[in-house]
């Protein structure tokens, strides 16, 4: 049964002609869902490169404020460049964690490796859509419908392999994806932003946990 990788779950002669006209296949749809993701993610690199220009004006101002001695106006743009940051910050770890699904959804071959690879899979999708709602709504909406969809074939795939899926089982790794992003984001942010004055360590220069 798990060797119907490209025609379906069932065996019936009916099933195949229904998975024929009705449903595409799970191997197409995996595809159709990495190039799903692949755009959220290109999306993502747009708005931090908004960011980055925005943070990189303010922090000018930063500079002009400190020259003429106007703390209270360089501390009020300070503030900004942390919010800015914060939001920077999420998008990168949701870009390099974008990139790890992409590379696990690349792996499944078959019915089989769905079960282990899909539940951590929908975990990290699920946590990214939440983590961007505020900050780029398109992509948490985008990544809310593919979080569906992965959740159908992963039940699909439990129904071939007489197994129910479950994804609570998996959430361990899913929180080893993130944590790996977050520290990947963290040096990634360093590299894209400058440090703020040191009288203005503010809150966006913090970690996001």
């Amino acid at each position: 049964m798990l060797k119907n990788w490209d025609r379906g779950v069932s065996e019936s002669p009916l099933h195949k002609i229904t998975e024929r006209f009705h449903r595409t296949p799970l191997k197409e749809r995996i595809a159709q869902t990495v190039f799903r993701l692949k755009l959220q993610k290109d999306r993502l690199e747009q708005a931090t490169n908004k960011l980055k220009q925005h943070d990189q004006q303010l922090f000018e101002k930063i500079v002009e404020a400190e020259v003429v001695k106007d703390d209270a106006r360089a501390a009020i743009y300070a503030n900004e460049c942390a919010e800015i940051r914060k939001m920077a910050r999420i998008i990168l770890l949701s870009q390099l964690a974008i990139e790890q699904v992409v590379l696990r959804l690349e792996t499944i071959e078959e019915f089989g490796d769905v079960l282990t690879h899909m539940a951590p899979i929908t975990g990290v999708i699920h946590s990214l859509k939440g983590k961007l709602s505020g900050i780029v709504p398109e992509v948490s909406y985008e990544l809310g419908s593919i979080g569906e969809m992965l959740n159908g074939m992963m039940v699909e795939a439990g129904v071939a392999a007489g197994t129910p899926a479950t994804p609570e089982a998996s959430s361990e790794e899913s929180k080893k994806i993130l944590q790996e992003a977050a520290l990947v984001a963290e040096q990634r942010m360093k590299e894209k932003f400058p440090e703020l004055p040191e009288a203005f360590p503010a809150e966006g220069e913090k970690h996001l946990h």
